[in-house]
């Protein structure tokens, strides 16, 4: 049972300051991952060989292992994110359940799912393992498995909390959650630098990786009949003119009315995984994976030997250390504030001491340790990766971009 509806959590959140969806004052405050993520301008020490016709809003380009950031523009400003918010979904919920745990959906579960979601097509009266219902979120980018997910958590409002200290345990400080699922709403924020932080945790998880690589799974459809979903990640499916991309893994693409186009995507080659985040980039529908990449060529290539410019930093609960004080940011939405700047931007927007965020993060970590205790790793297996010939429908709000596959 949950507390409160999906309509009173969204009720609520509407009050955050609409700050929150403004450019940031430039003040001096932290920065985390370093700060020179916090100028203007591209970002790198090798340039030479950078795509040209970069249109995206904001980017980055990190090596995975290492967490080393090689290039990136305007990596803390504040965009829509779209369903690239659902990675941080996964990385907080996953581990929760077994992959064998059914749930029946009723009519009630679906009805507060706003109308022009992106849906795997759940059905009421249908039993759904809880594999099942992350292929739906992984594959389809459907808001109803978030949402029968969230129910399964203690409901919407208990899993935002969630989300938001999970958030903040990552030090994703960009990150303002307003629902599971990354559909658009007033306030519901994060960044490049964020996005690129789920997309490394997460894919530290087998089971979270595993996912995100699988490319077609058979669906419930009632009785003893399946219908076929497949992945929306065009670099990974290699439809709609998108040529695959060699060594694609994941993670997550998204769009949205407000949002755009968004992606962050992550590539193995030669033993050396990079992840590339693009959020809004002017063009169309294809931009955010042809960005993405030629920026994946670039780190595969000249970026290799580039001297890192930031760091993805590690979590508070594995170690990782708080940012140091950095110098002022020269351009709008840019600015990631460890305490806040009294702005009416980061925590100090959130109406929320900073001490009590991490707090809640604390008590995230500690709770997700026992779990870890109680089902070591492997105990859930890892998702099938089957192949066909995937669809593509991008996460959508009401007059979303159309896409060939719906009807």
């Amino acid at each position: 049972m949950h507390a409160f509806s999906r309509r009173s959590l969204l009720s609520f959140t509407a009050l955050a300051p609409l700050a929150l969806a403004a450019p940031a004052a430039a003040a001096t405050g932290t920065v985390i991952g370093g700060a020179r993520l916090a100028r203007d301008g591209v970002q790198t020490a090798v340039p030479a060989g950078l795509p040209k016709k970069l249109t995206a809003r904001a980017w980055l380009v990190a090596d995975h292992d290492t967490g080393e950031v090689l290039a990136a523009y305007r990596a803390h400003t504040r965009l829509a994110p779209a369903s690239t918010l659902k990675m941080l979904f996964a990385d907080t919920v996953l581990d929760k359940f077994e992959r064998t745990e059914r749930y029946t959906v009723t009519d009630a579960d679906l009805a507060d799912i706003p109308a022009g979601s992106s849906l795997v097509g759940l059905k009421p009266g249908l039993t759904y393992t809880v594999e099942q219902l992350w292929q739906g979120v992984f594959l389809r980018s459907g808001n109803d498995a978030v949402h029968i997910l969230s129910l399964m958590n203690g409901g919407v409002a208990r899993t935002v909390a969630e989300m938001q200290a999970r958030a903040a345990d990552l030090q994703a400080l960009d990150t303002h959650v307003v629902s599971c699922d990354g559909y658009d709403h007033t306030g519901q924020l994060s960044s490049a630098y964020d996005l690129t932080l789920f997309a490394r945790h997460g894919l530290r998880d087998a089971d979270f990786r595993a996912y995100c690589a699988t490319k077609a799974a058979d669906f419930p459809a009632g009785g003893r009949k399946t219908f076929r979903i497949e992945n929306t990640d065009r670099l990974l499916s290699g439809t709609y003119g998108v040529t695959p991309y060699p060594g694609m893994i994941g993670v997550k693409n998204g769009y949205t009315t407000h949002a755009g186009n968004t992606f962050t995507g992550a590539a193995t080659r030669d033993g050396r995984t990079l992840l590339v985040t693009v959020l809004h980039p002017e063009s169309g529908h294809n931009a955010v994976y042809e960005e993405t990449a030629a920026l994946l060529d670039w780190g595969f290539g000249r970026g290799s030997s580039a001297t890192p410019v930031g760091q993805l930093v590690e979590p508070l609960s594995e170690g990782g250390a708080t940012a140091s004080p950095a110098a002022k940011s020269p351009h709008g939405g840019s600015k990631a504030t460890a305490t806040g700047d009294g702005s009416g931007t980061g925590w100090a927007a959130l109406g929320t001491a900073g001490a009590l965020t991490l707090l809640a993060a604390g008590a995230y970590a500690v709770r997700r340790k026992l779990r870890a205790d109680q089902h070591p790793e492997g105990a859930r297996g890892t998702a099938r990766d089957t192949t066909t010939n995937p669809q593509s429908a991008d996460d959508s709000t009401p007059d979303h971009e159309p896409d060939p596959a719906e009807k």
